[in-house]
Order: structure tokens, then sequence, then C-alpha cells
């Protein structure tokens, strides 16, 4: 029998539902940042989200959000699935406590105060924000771990569909608090916990079909997923996430001590948020290899669309920054004042490598997730942190340069190193898929 390669019809058909969600979801950000700032005190209200709510609720559900690629991964039958599921509850439970902790008692103020160094007109708006996004982790712990099984089962246009109930939601309640002239945090935080649970919802009832007609009568895996083997493969990705999302209350701690630190506080959400859009597309790649490596000649293929899927991010991204789109963007659209407006677009131009960086990250971990050698991501992260924190460092010491210049200075470079190391580990396994095509070739 010939084998038929991998072609990129197919590979497209796989990623872009996941990348019309992850698109989505990354207009999420921009499109709170636009009600927010036409709100008032716009400054105060985005400086609270994108400064210390934001950061501190990523930080608290990084155990689970891992839980995408551990389910596409792991999911292949039910008993692998159930073992999934049940670290899913527990660890929504306890970092659901733990968030409630942060956000009442006085160790928020040890964080926003003696870490993050906040503007004092911040602390208190944001702590009120982080309580009404209570319920954001478990929410999305159980999400990703359905979606997860989703993807495995070829049913990956239902996340789409997921992330577009999510934005609806959330455009719902920015409306109505636009309309009723609320607060600003309370809004936005508002309208992200109403968005994710209504997602989690809509995940939960439409996965059932998926749980009783594809996965209960998969055949079992030999051997079986034990919570050992379980831990050895999903604890480098928690370490992984943990110490991604890190780099956000450091960024903000370093923001806050820097040259224009309220400016450059409230304007972070709005560029980070559009070039996270850009991004979107290339972490939605990530599940993609991670489902279609197995398949036969499927390494070339592959390796193409993500070169394609590099260089068309980084085209955009300039033309926008090197064009009247920017201003239709930031200034229109985002509702930055003018003076904002060119703090934003220069830091277009300086993130511009983000997007591809984050699509070349994507092939090479989902070659290490495939191979099970997920130690690697988890040292490419360390020397993200390390290396972003260096940078950060500099920056606060010298005190020259406007903060958010730096912050993404310190981002891109992190991420140079990360996807440089992602490519020096993943060369073995690489070798592997290499020779197992080669041989199918003959």
């Amino acid at each position: 029998m010939t084998n038929t390669p991998l072609s990129l019809r197919r590979i497209y058909k796989v990623w872009l539902p996941l990348a019309a969600s992850w698109l989505l979801m990354g207009m999420e950000l921009p499109i709170l940042s636009a009600f927010v700032a036409r709100l008032a005190e716009p400054k105060i209200n985005l400086a609270a989200y994108g400064g210390i709510v934001f950061p501190l609720a990523l930080i608290i559900e990084a155990p689970v959000i891992m839980l995408l690629a551990a389910s596409t991964a792991l999911s292949k039958d039910w008993a692998s699935y159930l073992k999934l599921r049940k670290f899913m509850l527990y660890a929504g439970g306890l970092l659901t406590a733990l968030h409630l902790f942060t956000a009442l008692s006085p160790f928020y103020y040890f964080i926003a105060e003696g870490l993050l160094d906040a503007p004092p007109e911040i602390i208190e708006p944001a702590r009120l924000g982080l309580i009404i996004m209570t319920p954001w982790t478990w929410s999305i712990a159980y999400r990703r771990l359905n979606q997860g099984v989703m993807i495995r089962f070829g049913h990956s246009n239902i996340i789409g569909i997921g992330t577009g109930i999510r934005l609806g939601m959330d455009i719902l309640v920015l409306s109505i608090g636009y309309f009723l002239g609320g607060h600003g945090i309370v809004v936005a935080t508002s309208a992200v916990a109403a968005s994710v649970i209504a997602e989690a919802i809509y995940i939960g009832f439409r996965v059932q079909a998926v749980l009783n007609v594809d996965l209960k009568p998969a055949p079992v895996v030999q051997p079986e997923l034990t919570y050992r083997a379980f831990a050895a493969f999903y604890f480098p990705l928690v370490m992984t996430s943990l110490l991604t999302l890190l780099i956000q209350p450091m960024g903000s701690a370093a923001l806050g001590r820097m040259p224009l630190a309220l400016e450059s506080l409230a304007v972070w959400p709005v560029v980070s948020g559009f070039i996270f859009m850009l991004r979107s597309t290339g972490v939605a790649f990530n599940e993609v290899v991670v489902a279609l490596l197995d398949e036969p000649l499927s390494l070339k293929p592959l390796r193409r669309y993500t070169a394609i899927l590099s260089l068309a991010t980084t085209a955009i991204i300039l033309v926008i920054a090197a064009t009247p789109l920017s201003r239709l963007w930031l200034e229109d659209v985002s509702a930055l004042t003018p003076d904002l407006f060119i703090l934003a677009r220069n830091g277009l131009w300086i993130g511009f490598l983000l997007p591809a960086l984050n699509a070349l990250q994507s092939w090479y971990q989902g070659v290490l997730l495939n191979s099970g050698k997920t130690r690697g991501i988890s040292e490419a992260v360390a020397l993200f942190l390390v290396t972003t924190g260096l940078v950060l460092w500099a920056g606060v010491a010298w005190g020259e340069m406007t903060g958010l210049y730096v912050g993404l200075i310190a981002f891109s470079a992190g991420m140079l190193i990360q996807t440089a190391w992602l490519w020096f580990r993943s060369r073995p396994p690489l070798h592997v898929l290499c020779e197992r095509d080669r041989c199918l070739e003959v």
C-alpha cells in the first residue's frame, strides 16, 4: 500500500478552526481595552486590569493551562480521560481556593504593593476586579480538558463555535456596562468571568457526544496511563506554563519601576493584546502538530506550513505598523489618546518578531510533545524567563527607557532564546521522524 503525504490542505482544515478559536480569544483583550478606554478613568482601569488582575489570574491558572495539550496527547481511551478529569477537578478546586485567598486576604497587598510596586491608584480597583474573576480558573480547566478530547477525535470545529460564544458574551456584558456607565474594572472583569463560564457550559454540552461516540468505544491503550506516567508527562508542562506566565507579574513590576509607569501599564494590554491576536495563529499550531505528526509522511508538510505561518504573520504586523492601519486600530478602535498612540505604535515595531517566533515554537514543542520528551520545553521556558528577567532588571537599573519599550524588548529577546533552545532539543526526535518518513517513501 502506498503512503500518501500529508497535504497542506489537510493541515489547513485542522488548523483553521483552532486558529479561529485562538484568534477570537485573542480579540478579547483588545475589545475589552476598547470599551474600558471609553469609560471613566481609562488609564487607571486599563492599568489595573493589565498590570495586576490579568497577570495574577494567569499565574493562578498556570497548573491547568496545559490541560489542552495533555488531553490532546493522552485522551486516547476512556480510562485515560477519567484520570485526566479527576486531576482537573482537584486542581481546579484548589486553584480557585487560592484565587479567593489571594483576592480576599492581606496577601493581595503583599503582592500588589510589595512585589509589583503597582501605582497606588490601581491597587483597590484591581482587588475588586480579581474578586469578580474568581470563576476564571475552574472554567478554563474544564474547558481545556474537553477541548483536547475534541481535537484528538477530529472535532476541532466545535472549539471555534465555543470561542465565538465566549466573545459574544464578552461583547454583550461590555456593551451593557458601557451603556450603564459602569466602573471600568467591574465591567471588564464581569465580562471575562461571564464569557469563560458561557464557553465552559457550551463545551461541556457538546463534548458529551464525542465522549459517548468516539472516546468510550476507543481501544484500550496498553500500557494503561498511570498517575505516575501522567505526572512525568505533565509536570514539565506545568513548569512550562508557570514559568511562562511568571513574566506577566514580573513585567508589571518592572514597568511600574520605569519611566512613564502608568502610561506603560495602560498601553501594555492594548499592544500585547493586538500582538497576541497575530501570535494566536501560531499558538493554535501546537495542537495541530501533536494531532498530525503521527501520520505517515507528515514531517515535510508540517515544516513547510510552519514557514508559511511565520512569514505571513510577520508581514501582517509590519504592514499594520508601517501604515495608517495602526492609527485606525490604536486610536479609532482602541480609543488611545494621541500620546498613548505613539507609545503603542512604537511598541508594535519592537514586538514584530513575536508572532513568527510563536509559530516556530509550536512546531518544535509539538515535535517534543509527540516524542514524550517534554523536559526540553521546560528548559526552554526557564531560559526565556531568565533572559526576559535580566533585560527587565537592566531596564529598571538604567532607568532611562520607557517601561513599555523595555518590556517588549525583554519579551522578544526571551522568546528568541526560547525558540533557539526548542530547536536544539527537538533535533533528535526530528531525526527519528525524518528517518521514518524516508523509510515510508521507499
